[in-house]
Formats: C-alpha cells, structure tokens, sequence
C-alpha cells in the first residue's frame, strides 16, 4: 500500500492532503521539525524530527517506490525520486526525473542571486487555483500508485 509523506513544517495544502488520502484510505505519514495538529485516526501519523534537515533526512530515508511526497524542498525531491517515489509540490506540479536537474539547477541559481543581493523574496502566496491544481494532481497521483500497486481506490 502506498504511503503519504507530508514535508508538513511549511507545506500550505496539509487539510487538502489529508482530504485525498483518506478518501482513498491511503496511510499519511506527517513529517515535522515540531509536534503540529493533525486528524485523529488509523491513517494518520505524526513524525517528529527536531533539527535542521531531520525531517527532510527522515522522509528521504523512508520513502519508497510507489509512496508519494508533497514537498517544496527541491534537494528532498530529488531524493525521494532517488528512491522511487512520486514527488508533487504544494502547487500541484509533478516534479519527475525529467526536471529535477533543472529545478536543481534554478535553486542554486537564485541562491547565488540572493546571496549577492540581487534576487530577493520567494514564490507567490498560494492562490485558490494552486489548491485546486493541487488537489487535482494528488487525486490522480494516488489513483495511479494504487493502481500499480494492485490495488482500488476507495
């Protein structure tokens, strides 16, 4: 059976997560630098992981072919890839084999900016089209891990 892995410290669409996978009562694996919230039940579980990048170390530890990862953090990504699993980002986008050396690429270039001062801020606060991009993604995501594991949706 799958499992959902929330990068939760700073991930905006955890309640649009938790919605999806327990429709198709997927195990959801909450991963944080802290004790945070989450849904009472069987399918939910919280990972606490205090230090910097624990949390991060932990999922890419854990993850496996056919889990699923909802993070921001592009060198997480490309280690969850690493081990098989799918990656989404918290807009909704499919981050796969074919982009992560860009998207690594692109980091590492505003980094450098923003340490030289010339690049500032970062992305655009999520908008109701990014959730529902989201949604939309994690919901086919899911079906299609499911799928290749053998098993039906909910």
């Amino acid at each position: 059976m799958p499992t959902l892995y929330l990068d939760a410290d700073a991930c905006p669409v955890k309640d649009e997560a938790y919605r999806v996978a327990g429709r198709y009562a997927v195990r959801t694996v909450v991963v944080a630098n802290a004790h945070l919230r989450v849904p009472a039940g069987p399918l939910v579980e919280l990972v606490v992981r205090p230090g910097f990048g624990a949390a991060d170390d932990h999922i890419a530890e854990v993850a496996a072919p056919g889990d699923v990862v909802v993070t921001a953090d592009i060198p997480l990504a490309a280690r969850a890839l690493a081990k098989g699993a799918r990656v989404l980002d918290p807009r909704g986008r499919e981050i796969t084999n074919d982009d992560i050396g860009a998207a690594l690429g692109m980091r590492e270039l505003m980094e450098e900016l923003r340490a030289r001062g010339e690049a500032t801020g970062g992305p655009p606060p999520l908008a109701a089209k990014d959730r529902s991009r989201f949604l939309s993604k994690l919901d086919e995501v899911l079906v299609a891990v499911k799928r290749a594991a053998g098993q039906r949706g909910s």
